[in-house]
């Protein structure tokens, strides 16, 4: 074991819904469940979870350990705790055959479940086995890394520990179905022994083919006996067979060669023996890896495609990053046995680094949860480097594809924890989504390539795409890559403004798409926040990249934009809409009305309400998002801070249900519902709610909860970002919902992903390694206030205590010039030529003169 172990902070008493997805960043994932078992192998570049009706109908997937032991009468015990019994129902009669074909086997009695992402731990004890189990699940997730994060891999180490007072001899072994079949069925696998350690699986699939590919399973440190090959035979053949080895000590290795070719369920075995003393211990960390290299699932258009467009074309293929950098299984499983101990420390040092941060409990749960998302068949990454992404999974396909625009308008982690890749999306949407006018299609192709430009434009993640443009400039520091979009940006800004404020008044007032799937007709504060933050932003890279010119007209129509956000849409108590559809470009709905075209009784409800699916008088959760993200980004857009504040109290005051008994909804309510808490998406709480509003409206999303409750802490407003938070987890407790998969349209949505901002809203963080400043606002009071940054050159800790600030970093640097401490007013220090580095922190004084302050 190395000298550093993780930390296991968060309990989890109720495990019917928990699994932890292990796996590479874009590489897929296998999850380990609440009893220590394995589900849902995601692993060929699409969600393949245990919810598919018809998972495993031909090749079901399997990994499960058994350990036998004891003396003259050993007892032998599949590694896993019990059952639920929640799910035996779902077993069916086909269970052996259509599933795992194990779960009958004798279990342990007890099973504990700990976690601090992103490890997982269970604890098993059984009273007739001398020998308590723990299995720990991970895989390597290192900031700036993307390779060791994107390892296609599972680790588990399987701890044994005997509690009796006497030796115990043992036989652990760890068995995996055959993870690489082909198209041709169970005959066109093979199975050989790997290097001595353990099963590489292959099949008979041409090097093209998208069925190729390669799994193997092996052990770390021990040299095991290796059954290369099951008993090929009926459907509950494979698995019998190898429980009476087991059982009566019987194991019985072979190469792999003599059953290849043949039909029947395919799989492969290793085995370790050995004898612990009292109280002894033996760590046997299992590797399980796959390597698929070729998909072609290859997406355009959700809409109809133009004429010429080649509808029909046969897909391309295209490759995972991963296999760029391994040839097969057996080598990614090299690369972990070569590197094993240094992934895990630097995982650990990650981990520890952010579950050690001086925030609330519920907050560092939300914040560390969220990062399985990228682990999950939600994130692709194609050989070029370059991302792509759904919103989030169904249980046998991607949900909502194209790297979403405004969707992910709302996801913090990448950007900070792997900026690279993060700015691979801006280019994007900048480069290959983007047509000569400036019109963004919202959903990219896969692989790279042009889209569609025959509908409508996202107004909310067009202009956001501004703003993140803004915010990846200043945390990669690089202006060169910003004057090389800057004339892009600048394109894409001019078509925003000439489709939806055609006569610069400063308001959204055209009809506009956004993340709610439909159209907002006329000024809102949610879209007009972004558009004053996307103008803002464009002044200050304008002026960055030498555009003087536009630098004046962005800055003079942001302060306007501003000016009209003040003085027509605050009520006094929050941003409304202004509901809008005769005066406009786009008279569509007028000539509707007149030409009396449709249904009369929705004729009568448009003129007497307006357009469908419209807010008006509510209370939006998302109504100043554009102002938390100048907030995080550090863009000045001349919003009044006490109006943004004294709106985010009207969101927590009037959207926030501490109990959703008595609330009506009629749309999706798996997300919160009956006695639960949540943040709804809208209220009315000064009458005036549509007779059709906005869909989705009533329901509760925890990206846009994550929103809210990471701007209220930014505005100083702890209590409600906590009570927010709090529900929001309170919700996903491993009984009804997974606390790994906060899920929206689709598991592991990318929006939940905004809870990374809850780090920046409590502790004030923010660098940009253009200026080389850093923004640390923590809470009042002389309490040692401690919290994980990252940034494009080195991440690690910033701590307050007895009136200094440190910055210690775990890998890479920090180059500080200028320290910006406290809210407004600030207090600003200069420190000119500062730097941090691993084992040479960086100590600031606080108090005293505002300069000169290294120690």
């Amino acid at each position: 074991m190395t000298r550093s172990s993780p930390l296991f902070p968060f309990v989890h008493p109720r495990i019917l819904q928990t699994a932890l997805p292990l796996g590479g960043l874009g590489a897929g994932c296998v999850c380990l469940n609440g009893h220590g078992g394995l589900q849902d192998f995601s692993l060929r570049h699409n969600p393949d979870t245990t919810a598919y009706p018809l998972k495993g109908v031909r090749y079901p997937d399997a990994g499960f350990a058994v350990l036998r032991a004891g003396g003259a009468r050993p007892v032998t015990l599949l590694v896993e705790g019990p059952f639920p019994r929640e799910k035996i129902y779902d077993q069916g009669i086909w269970a052996a055959a259509y599933r795992g074909g194990y779960e009958g086997l004798p279990r342990f009695r007890r099973a504990r479940f700990t976690s601090g992402y992103p490890f997982g731990r269970v604890e098993l004890e059984d009273p007739e086995m001398p020998l308590a189990a723990e299995v720990l699940g991970w895989s390597p997730f290192v900031p700036l890394d993307d390779v060791a994060s994107g390892i296609p891999c599972a680790l588990l180490e399987y701890r044994l520990h005997n509690r009796s007072r006497r030796p115990v001899s043992f036989q652990f072994s760890y068995h995996l179905s055959h993870l690489a079949n082909g198209g041709s069925g169970w005959e066109g696998t093979r199975n050989r022994v790997l290097a001595g350690r353990g099963v590489l699986f292959t099949n008979t699939e041409p090097g093209d083919a998208e069925m190729h590919g390669s799994a193997s399973l092996t052990v770390l440190g021990h040299r095991p006996r290796v059954k290369a090959m099951w008993l090929r035979g009926g459907p509950f053949d494979a698995v019998s067979a190898l429980w009476r080895e087991l059982e009566t000590g019987g194991f019985e290795p072979n190469d792999g060669q003599a059953g290849a070719g043949r039909p029947g369920r395919n799989g492969g075995s290793i085995l370790v023996e050995g004898r612990l003393r009292p109280g002894g211990d033996v760590v046997l960390p299992v590797v399980l890896t796959w390597h698929f290299p070729n998909s072609r699932l290859n997406f355009t258009s959700h809409r109809p495609l133009p004429p010429g467009w080649p509808a029909r074309a046969e897909p391309r293929t295209w490759h995972p990053f991963y296999a760029t950098q391994w040839a097969d299984a057996g080598e990614v499983a090299a690369h972990v046995h070569r590197h094993y101990w240094r992934l895990r420390e630097r995982t650990v040092g990650f981990q520890r680094a952010l579950l050690g941060s001086t925030l609330p409990r519920e907050v560092l749960d939300a914040v560390s949860a969220n990062l399985a998302i990228v682990k999950s068949p939600t994130l692709l990454r194609q050989a070029s480097g370059n991302l792509w992404a759904w919103e989030g999974c169904g249980a046998a396909w991607g949900s909502c594809a194209g790297s979403c625009t405004h969707v992910w308008n709302y996801a913090q982690a990448l950007p900070h924890l792997f900026p690279r890749l993060e700015r691979t999306l801006r280019e994007q949407e900048l480069e290959r989504s983007m047509d000569d006018s400036g019109h963004v299609n919202f959903r990219s192709a896969l692989p790279d390539g042009p889209v569609p430009h025959t509908d409508h434009a996202a107004a909310d993640g067009q202009l956001g795409g501004i703003m993140k443009l803004y915010r990846d400039w200043h945390i990669s520091g690089d202006t060169e890559w910003l004057r090389g979009l800057y004339p892009r940006a600048r394109r894409s800004l001019e078509y925003c403004i000439r489709t939806w404020d055609p006569r610069r008044r400063g308001g959204i007032f055209e009809p506009h798409h956004n993340t709610y799937d439909i159209e907002f007709w006329g000024p809102d504060g949610m879209v007009g926040s972004i558009y004053v933050g996307a103008l803002a932003a464009m002044a200050a890279m304008a002026r960055a990249v030498g555009a003087d010119a536009d630098h004046r007209g962005y800055q003079a129509l942001a302060a306007r934009a501003a000016r009209f956000m003040e003085s027509e849409l605050f009520n006094g108590e929050y941003y409304e809409q202004r509901v809008q559809y005769r005066g406009l470009r786009d008279r569509s709905l007028v000539e509707k009305l007149r030409r009396r075209e449709g249904d009369p009784a929705t004729l009568r409800l448009l003129r007497r309400e307006g357009p469908k699916y419209q807010y008006g008088t509510g209370c939006l959760s998302d109504g100043v998002i554009g102002a938390w993200m100048a907030a995080l980004y550090g863009v000045e857009t001349g919003l009044d801070p006490a109006r943004i504040r004294r709106s985010l109290r009207a969101i927590h005051r009037h959207n926030f249900r501490r109990s959703l008994w008595r609330h009506a909804n009629c749309q999706r309510s798996s997300y919160a519902l009956g006695e639960e808490s949540g943040l709804l998406l809208c209220s009315w709480p000064r009458g005036g709610k549509p007779t059709l509003p906005f869909i989705y409206s009533d329901e509760v999303w925890t990206g846009i909860e994550y929103q809210v409750a990471s701007h209220l802490a930014l505005e100083g407003l702890r209590r409600e970002s906590l009570e927010l938070v709090r529900a929001v987890r309170r919700r996903h407790d491993g009984a009804t919902r997974n606390p790994w998969n906060e899920y929206e349209a689709g598991s592991y949505y990318a929006r939940a992903m905004a809870s990374y901002a809850l780090l920046a809203g409590w502790s004030g963080f923010r660098y940009s390694a253009v200026d080389r400043t850093l923004h640390f606002a923590p809470p009042p009071g002389r309490k040692v206030f401690s919290v994980f940054f990252a940034t494009a050159s080195g991440y690690g800790t910033l701590t307050r205590e007895r009136g200094r600030m440190t910055v210690a970093l775990l890998e890479g640097g920090l180059a500080l010039d200028r320290l910006v401490y406290g809210r407004a007013p600030a207090r600003v220090l200069t420190c000119p030529g500062a730097v941090a580095r691993p084992g040479v922190p960086l100590r600031l004084a606080l108090t005293g003169p505002r300069s000169g302050n290294k120690e």
